[in-house]
């Protein structure tokens, strides 16, 4: 039987002494949904946040206004804020951060599908972004979802 994702975010989390947090936007828990769908998973996911207003993620994840105001709620810029605010306040090892258009909508300079990434520890935060297309508001927020938790592989391999 093939290990999912979250479930290897488990075992390399706790093979490393290391605990998980998340920050979502656009994909409302689904990433901290996968992960505590695991059993045992309490032993490394610490929490998640879901701050889906620009409020909640100044609020809750210490988002500057300043770089909401510059850059809007998807952008990587934020996207790294959420992670580094996530980390902090979750005092995890480990933080993985979302926010996107997952649809319908989007404008021209920010379409439908465009979703950013961030990744952080105690090294600091590396952001990208991922531009899916119009694939329909829920294969864009799976899409996200598995990306997340790929992003979250990685760093955790990275530990070891």
């Amino acid at each position: 039987m093939t290990e999912t994702r979250a479930e290897t975010v488990l075992r390399l989390a706790s093979q490393a002494g290391a605990t998980v947090t998340t920050a979502e936007s656009c994909t409302g828990g689904m990433v901290a949904a996968a992960i505590t769908d695991v059993a045992g998973s309490s032993a490394v996911f610490e929490r998640g946040f879901v701050t889906y207003s620009n409020q909640a993620k100044i609020d809750m994840l210490g988002v500057l206004p300043a770089t909401l105001d510059a850059h809007g709620a998807v952008s990587e810029q934020v996207a790294g804020e959420m992670a580094l605010g996530a980390l902090g306040a979750a005092h995890a090892t480990v933080a993985v951060s979302i926010s996107g258009i997952a649809g319908p909508g989007g404008s021209e300079f920010k379409p439908e599908g465009r979703v950013c990434f961030g990744i952080a520890n105690g090294d600091g935060v590396q952001t990208k972004t991922i531009d899916y297309g119009a694939l329909g508001r829920a294969s864009v927020r799976a899409a996200a979802r598995d990306d997340a938790l790929d992003l979250m592989i990685t760093a955790l391999t990275a530990l070891r």
